[in-house]
Parts: C-alpha cells; sequence; structure tokens
C-alpha cells in the first residue's frame, strides 16, 4: 500500500474524533457550522475526512472534492467541482445571484458577476441542496483552491448559522481566506501512538535505534511513520543503519512514494504523471490523451495494482500527496508532453480555457499562437469576474510573446488584472519588468497610472496625489478619457488627505485640472463633476456651485456608465457642499439602487455612507442605523478600505458621549495611520455634536476648535462650525464663535436654499439678543420645518426656548422647549432631548425623557434583522443585504419575535421604537 489505512492514521486521534462527532451531530439537527482542519501533509486529515464522510450516514447528503494545484489559476474551477451535482437548485435563486454564479461557471455570457453576489449564491445554492436532506461539504487540499473559488466557499461558510448544512475544509495552512473559521489543529501523535503505528507499519524486527530516529524524525506524522521505513533496506531496519535527514519532511515523504512508484514499467508511470496534470479527473480525457501517447490499458491496471490511482466516476489518487509527488518528481520534458497530449484532447468548443492552459504548460520558447489563446482566456475569465486568473492567463501570455511590442501590451494588462485583484505588489513586480522594454508614449502613460494606483493601495502616501496628477498629464494628449478619470483619482485622494497631507496639494492638483478642462464644454455629469470640484478648491463656492449644480442635474437625468457610477459618490459630495439635501437624497439613493443591482460592492459602501447623511438631515436615525448595518457586513466580507466613522456620529446624534469617546481614540489613530484627515473631521465635529447635546460645551469647543483652519476642505469641517459657535458663546469665547460665522456665512450665502439658510440664521442668532436673536431663530424654525429637517428645527427650537427662558419668558420658552423635546426625541437624538427636558424642568415642567437604552435580549444579528424586517424587507431580501442566507434570516426574526413577546412584523416598528 501506498499510504497509511483510516484505522492505523486515526490512533490518538480522540479529540479530534470528538470535534468531527459533533459536527456531524449538528448537522443531524438541522445546524450549521464549518470547520477547517489544519496540519502538514501527511499528518492525517484526509483520513479524517474519509471517517468523517463515513458517519455522516444517510440522512446527510455528502459532497466531496481535492482541490489541485495544477488548477489554480482557473477561476471558480474548485467551485465548479463542488456544486457540479446541486445545480439543479439554480432555478431556486434570486435572479442576481443565479445570473452572477452560471456566469462565474460560464454558463452564461454577461459582464463580470460580483464576486460576493457569487458568494450569496454558493450560500442560497447549498441552502436549496439541504432542503430535503441535511449536506455536508469536504473540500481536501483546500490550499490549491483558486482564489475566485476560495472567497466564494469562504463567504458562505462564514455565513452558516440555520441551513442544515457543514462546511470542512482540509489544509496544510490556513490560508487567510479561512483564518476566521473555527479551526482544528491536527497534530502529530505523541510517541507511544508513533511507536504502536510504526509496529503495525513495519512487521519484521526492527533496531530500536533505527526505531527511535525515524519517531524523531517523522514528529508524529502518520504518512512519514508508513512511507519512511520503506526508503531503508532490511539490513538498515534490522541493524541499525540509519538514513540521514536533509529534505523536509514533506519533500521526503514525497520521494518515498515516488521510489515505491519507480518499479512501474516507464509507461505506467508516464499514465500516472497524465492524470496527476488533469485535476478534473476526466475518464474520457484521460483515455484519449493515453491513446495519443501510446499507453494501454495494462498501464491502468497496473496503477490500480500500485494502490496509486483510484478509477471510478472520476480518476483520483489515493491520496493528494502521491499526485503532487508524482507531478514534481517528473522532470520539465516529460511534464510538457503531457500537457502536450491534454490540450491535443480537450475539445477547444467545451473548454477553451482549460486547453490553453495545458498548452501554455506544454510551450518551452515564444509561441505568439499559445498568447493569444491565452490572451483570450483571460478576457473570458474576467467576464466570469476571475480577476486573478485573467492576471495569471495574461502575465503567462506576456511570457510566451516573441515580439517586444505585444509583451509590454500583455505585461500592462497583466499588471492592471492583478491590481483589481487586490494585489498591488505582484502589479508592480510586473511594470518593473518593462523598464528594459521599448515603450511607446501610450504605454509610458499607462505604466504611470497603474504604478500610482498600486502604490497608493500599498502606502497611502502623501506623495500619491501628485503621482496620479503626474500621470494624468501625460495620458491627457493620449486618452483624454482616462486622464481624466486619473484626474479625479488625484483630486480624490488629495481631498481623502487633507490636513494630513502634503501642503497646498489640494489646490495644486485643482489648478492642473483647471488648465487641463480650460477648454471642455462637456455636460458629462463626471466631467462637470471634475471642473466643480476643481473650482470649489480654489476660486470657493460662489465660482464652484454653478458647475456643481449642472453635475448633479446631470447625474440625475443621463444614463451612467461604470465610470458615472464609481464617481457618483463626488456628487454626492457636491450636494453637501452646496447644501441641497433633496439632491443629496436622490443622488446617493440612485447610487445604492444602481449598485446593489450591480453587484458592485467596491462602490456600494460609499454609496450608503451618503445615504446615511441624508437619513440624519431626515431626521430617521433608526434607518440610520440599519444601514450603519449593512455598510460593517460589507466591510466584514470584502475588508472595503472606507473608513468606519458611521457608527461615531450614530452615537453622537443619540447622546452617547462614552461611545463617541472610546470611538475616537481609534479612529483618529487610524486616521494618523493611512493619512486620511477627513477622518479626523468627522470625529472632531461627532464630538463636538455629543458634547454640546450633554451640555459639556468646554469639551465641544475642544473638540470642534481645530476645524476653524482647515474650512477650505469643507464637508465635516464647515459642519463643525455651528457647534463651535454654540460652545464657544456658552464658554464666554466670543471672537471664536464671530470667528466660525465668518467662515460660515459666505459659503451659506452662495448656496442658497433653506438648509444652509437656516443654519446660518440659527448660528448667527446666538450671537445676538432680544428681538433680533428671537427673529432669526423662528426665521430657522421655519426653514428647517418648511424643508422637512427635524433635527435641525429640534436644535433651533431648543436655543431659542434656552434664550427665552433667560429673558424670564417662561410660557414662550415651555412651547419651544416642549416642541424641541418632541421632535428630537422622535428622531432619537436623546442627548439634546435630554437637555430639553432639563430646560423644561427650570420652568416648571417635568417630561419623561426616553433614552438610548439597549435591548440587551437582541443579539446583533438579530437587531439587524429585525430592523430591516420593519422596513418591509422580505427574508430573501433581508438575506442579501446581511450576506446571510434567507433560511437564517427566518430563524433570527423567529427569535425576535419570542424575545420581544410579538408574532408579526407589523408589530415590529413599536416593538423596536424603544430602542431606535
Amino acid at each position: 500500500m501506498l499510504i497509511s489505512d483510516p484505522v492505523s492514521t486515526l490512533r490518538g486521534r480522540r479529540r479530534e474524533l470528538g470535534d468531527l462527532n459533533a459536527l456531524v451531530g449538528r448537522v443531524r439537527t438541522g445546524a450549521s457550522g464549518a470547520l477547517v482542519l489544519a496540519g502538514e501533509a501527511g499528518v492525517g486529515k484526509t483520513a479524517l475526512l474519509d471517517l468523517l464522510t463515513a458517519r455522516a450516514g444517510t440522512h446527510v447528503r455528502v459532497e466531496r472534492m481535492v482541490a489541485s494545484e495544477s488548477e489554480m489559476e482557473l477561476a471558480y474551477a474548485g467551485l465548479q467541482q463542488l456544486c457540479s451535482h446541486m445545480m439543479g437548485g439554480v432555478e431556486q435563486l434570486p435572479p442576481a445571484q443565479r445570473e452572477a454564479l452560471q456566469t462565474a461557471f460560464g454558463l452564461r455570457e454577461a459582464t463580470a458577476p460580483s464576486p460576493f453576489l457569487v458568494g450569496l449564491a454558493v450560500l442560497g445554492l447549498l441552502t436549496a441542496a439541504a432542503a430535503e436532506r441535511h449536506l455536508l461539504c469536504v473540500v481536501d487540499d483546500a490550499q490549491w483552491l483558486d482564489d475566485a473559488s476560495a472567497r466564494a466557499v469562504a463567504f458562505a461558510a462564514r455565513r452558516l448559522e440555520a441551513e442544515g448544512v457543514a462546511i470542512v475544509l482540509a489544509m496544510r495552512v490556513v490560508e487567510p481566506e479561512f483564518a476566521e473559521l473555527p479551526r482544528l489543529e491536527v497534530e502529530g501523535l505523541d510517541d507511544d501512538d508513533a511507536r504502536e503505528l510504526l509496529r503495525f507499519s513495519v512487521p519484521v524486527p526492527i533496531d530500536g535505534r533505527v526505531r527511535d530516529q525515524l519517531i524523531a524524525e517523522a514528529r508524529g506524522n502518520p504518512l512519514a511513520l508508513r512511507e519512511l521505513p520503506r526508503a531503508l533496506s532490511p539490513a538498515e531496519i534490522a541493524g541499525g543503519f540509519t538514513l540521514t535527514a536533509s529534505l523536509p519532511l514533506e519533500s521526503r515523504i514525497e520521494q518515498s512514494l515516488v521510489a515505491q512508484l519507480e518499479p512501474l514499467p516507464a509507461t505506467t508511470r508516464l499514465l500516472l504523471l497524465l492524470a496527476a496534470a488533469d485535476p478534473t479527473g476526466d475518464p474520457g480525457l484521460l483515455w484519449r490523451a493515453s491513446e495519443a501517447l501510446g499507453l494501454g490499458a495494462e498501464d491502468l491496471d497496473r496503477a490500480e495494482k500500485a494502490d496509486a490511482l483510484v478509477v471510478g466516476a472520476r480518476v483520483g489518487f489515493r491520496h493528494p500527496l502521491v499526485r503532487s509527488a508524482v507531478y514534481r518528481s517528473a522532470s520539465p520534458a516529460e511534464r510538457r508532453r503531457v500537457h502536450a497530449a491534454l490540450a491535443q484532447c480537450t475539445p477547444v468548443e467545451r473548454d477553451p480555457d482549460r486547453r490553453a492552459w495545458h498548452r501554455a504548460s506544454a510551450t518551452l520558447l515564444p509561441d505568439e499562437a499559445v498568447a493569444a489563446d491565452l490572451e483570450a482566456s483571460a478576457e473570458r475569465a474576467r467576464t466570469r469576474g476571475g480577476v486573478a486568473a485573467a492576471a495569471a492567463f495574461l502575465e503567462r501570455a506576456a511570457e510566451l510573446t516573441p515580439a517586444a511590442a505585444g509583451r509590454v501590451q500583455r505585461l500592462i494588462a497583466a499588471a492592471e488584472a492583478k491590481h483589481d485583484a487586490g494585489a498591488p505588489a505582484a502589479a508592480l513586480r510586473l511594470l518593473d519588468s518593462t523598464r528594459d522594454i521599448s515603450l511607446t508614449p501610450l504605454q509610458e502613460a499607462l505604466v504611470g497610472r497603474l504604478r500610482a494606483r498600486a502604490q497608493y493601495a500599498l502606502r497611502r502616501d502623501r506623495g500619491g496625489p501628485r503621482a496620479f496628477l503626474l500621470a494624468a498629464a501625460r495620458l491627457e494628449p493620449l486618452d483624454p478619457a482616462l486622464a481624466r478619470d486619473t484626474y479625479m483619482e488625484a483630486l480624490a485622494a488629495a481631498l481623502f488627505n487633507g490636513r494630513l497631507g502634503e501642503p497646498g496639494v489640494v489646490e495644486a492638483v485643482a489648478r492642473r485640472i483647471l488648465e487641463a478642462t480650460a477648454q471642455d464644454t462637456s455636460e458629462r455629469a463626471r466631467d462637470l463633476i471634475l471642473r466643480g470640484q476643481a473650482l470649489l478648491a480654489v476660486e470657493g463656492p460662489a465660482a464652484a456651485n454653478p458647475v456643481l449644480r449642472r453635475a448633479l442635474r446631470a447625474f440625475a437625468e443621463q444614463e451612467p456608465d461604470s465610470m458615472d457610477l464609481r464617481w457618483m459618490w463626488f456628487g454626492c459630495r457636491a450636494a453637501i457642499d452646496v447644501w441641497d439635501r433633496d439632491a443629496l437624497a436622490g443622488l446617493a439613493d440612485r447610487q445604492v439602487e444602481l449598485a446593489r443591482a450591480g453587484g458592485s460592492l467596491n462602490v456600494l459602501p460609499i454609496a450608503l455612507t451618503f445615504a446615511m447623511a441624508a437619513r440624519l438631515l431626515d431626521g430617521r436615525l433608526d434607518r440610520f442605523a440599519a444601514t450603519c448595518d449593512e455598510v460593517d457586513a460589507i466591510q466584514n466580507v470584502t475588508g472595503h478600505p472606507l473608513p468606519s466613522y458611521g457608527r461615531i456620529i450614530l452615537a453622537a446624534y443619540r447622546g452617547q458621549v462614552e461611545e463617541v469617546e472610546r470611538r475616537a481614540v481609534q479612529l483618529r489613530a487610524d486616521a494618523q495611520a493611512r493619512g486620511e484627515g477627513n477622518v479626523l473631521s468627522a470625529v472632531n465635529s461627532s464630538a463636538a455634536i455629543a458634547y454640546n447635546g450633554a451640555g459639556r460645551y468646554a469639551e465641544a469647543l475642544a473638540a470642534a476648535r481645530p476645524e476653524l483652519d482647515h474650512t477650505r476642505e469643507l464637508s465635516f469641517a464647515m459642519r463643525a462650525l455651528p457647534e463651535v459657535v454654540e460652545a464657544a458663546v456658552r464658554t464666554g469665547e466670543r471672537p471664536v464663535a464671530e470667528a466660525a460665522l465668518a467662515h460660515l456665512e459666505p459659503v451659506a450665502a452662495a448656496a442658497g436654499g433653506d438648509w444652509a439658510l437656516g443654519v446660518r440664521a440659527m448660528t448667527a442668532a446666538q450671537l445676538r439678543d432680544g428681538d433680533a436673536a428671537e427673529a432669526l431663530y423662528r426665521e430657522a424654525i421655519e426653514r428647517f420645518g418648511r424643508s422637512r429637517m427635524p433635527f435641525l428645527e429640534g436644535r433651533a427650537r431648543l436655543l431659542l426656548g434656552e434664550a427665552l427662558r433667560r429673558e424670564h419668558r417662561r410660557i414662550d420658552a415651555r412651547e419651544q422647549l416642549r416642541g424641541a423635546h418632541e421632535r428630537l426625541s422622535a428622531c432619537g437624538a436623546y442627548g439634546f432631548a435630554e437637555r430639553a427636558a432639563r430646560e423644561l424642568a427650570a420652568t416648571g415642567e417635568t417630561l419623561r425623557v426616553r433614552t438610548a437604552e439597549t435591548l440587551d435580549q437582541l443579539t446583533d444579528q438579530e437587531l439587524n434583522v429585525a430592523r430591516l424586517a420593519r422596513e418591509g424587507l422580505t427574508n430573501r431580501d433581508i438575506g442579501s443585504r446581511l450576506f446571510i442566507s434567507a433560511r437564517t434570516a427566518e430563524y433570527h426574526l423567529r427569535k425576535v419575535f419570542v424575545k420581544l413577546g410579538i408574532t408579526s412584523r407589523a408589530e415590529l416598528k413599536t416593538a423596536l421604537a424603544e430602542l431606535d
């Protein structure tokens, strides 16, 4: 036998067997779970999987696969193998998920699917497969899964809760995608079990010194204990002549396995190599390729008798290490020979990508035909969403391209694919390989742009904006559209850096944009927003606002392409800069809808962040919180680099001062590390709101005062100015308040409209007395009421009520303070509502104050599900938003009903009112 049998391998595995039995037990009861078996090659993971599947029983459906190193560059190859027998349930998936999965598997032509829609589709497919019989999915050698498959499997595994599905993955080293899953480290046997296994494996007398050295070198590895003795002669075993250890254990095990195969005829070993080079295990392909190589049925018989090959519905190896040992021990010429046969026998119309990869593996010298096939495979991989696979195809295509010009073009395309796949360091490596090749001006500009993008993704340093600017200038005469996109990246990087960036870089970038677009008459939304934002940075709101308003209309009226969608968030920022709440709400909601429909999870978090800003103006902190939940869910899945300041804003408006202080420490540290000055503005503004709500004016002023030096940044810095005025007036710092108002007034005047002019009136009133102050407060109240901004209206009423009480006009003060309390409480702004209640108490009237208490009995996920259900979403929609299955959403909702003592969704609004 080539490998140890399961019985001997499982000696001393009580802990591992207990965990696996527990997992099987959970699946049989309809629960779900995932588990990673981690350990070195030969330590017994496969034997544990064998026992697991044997013990699953007839009530559990088992789907098992072995990943292959040779398919790591084929997008979704592993996933397709795992799901092939479950595709009957694909019609039960929501249309977007169904189309994404079918596109990933090459079953339909469409644009590249979102990898997260594919992950949701896999979760839904597993759930559907488990509807009739609980499901156990087993993946051996999972370290060899292609990137796209690994992400999709990990995505589904992390979200299993109540589907009746278990996923067990065995791998040598836990890959980053699977790091968050429960892990079972499969370690070597202890010395007593190792001696027993060695006695079982070597039934002849063995010298004590040889035995002890074998046990020491094997380090409890069961396969090593079986295979290393086979490399010893009988004299060495019995007489004490020991072997020397010079190679890693895995390599020595593979050497032993190869040594056992050496007595086989060369034709049989060639058949084994052929099978090792084809991880699909397709018997028909193996027979056709065998015939092409002149191999016969007798070679297959000998391979099976040697216990190396297992032939059934698929051709496989008795142990994954046998496959790798056979393939790695072959000479390069032998590998090229079998790959050539496999390429010849793989129908191009059935599997063009695998055929192209085999052809490339069979090719030593540059060959344009092979390179062109690889380039076509890269395009198909991109269409299926396999960006990492596209990069691998293109990199190999570049290596095989004879002409320097074509090689450069493919290297640039491969570098771009590497960057898009989240591998900027690999992109830079490919770009470095173009240094010694003559480039055209366009190629030089493209290399410069890609280098700037990759370096900024890696380091986020202060030099990023100028690197983008240089790349854009080079592209300007060659590709104006791409140049505009690069200018946009330069401006976005400069704005994100803000005060932490290079001094003056925002204005420098903006001036260069204005120079480059001076003759531009385009009315395209993205062109208008680029010029408008540059004008804002250089000439201010009066010059920029007309252009920005045209951009907002264009975004609302024009059909967006992918580039428009990508930069629509700049339009949302412009809506805030021109104080247009309707444009902000409309544009943010549109971007959310488009990003969600297209599965653009790189765009969706940014769009949702601006939608949250619109919900603040609406006074809907409950919807703000639900959107925060969705942003958090996406960031947990994708690792999206968007700063997570939604929670600190929510805590500030709810009056949770301690929560704001806790989050501020981490956010400020992160902002400094990442060079994102706009995050500091968000933190300072949030802290000032929380402190003003609590009546802690000195601390509010300390938090917001730094923003006076950065009002050119607008956005959060401008929103902090009313907080500066309120805190400064209350602490006797009138000159500071007047300075803040002086910054605010021209911006508000240029914007016009109820939002801007209402804030100006409310702020200016605090620096006036008597009738003049009251008139301004009432103007603000009227403007905020007319434009349906309850939080701001509540604050204006609170300020007026406080002023009237100081003038001893108690009756008038009570009217305003009651209105303030009512509006602020309805919004969930409990800090300001409590301040209104305290003021009312000072007039002799007492109110019950609702607090932002949490329902401890609800978990975070139950609360997320309940909030979305309250908004009218179905279980399927909730699952899509929170990246869980519809069955898990239903499971959580049932628990919510029990905990809250309700029986229907209609009761959720009332039941959750106190919480929100």
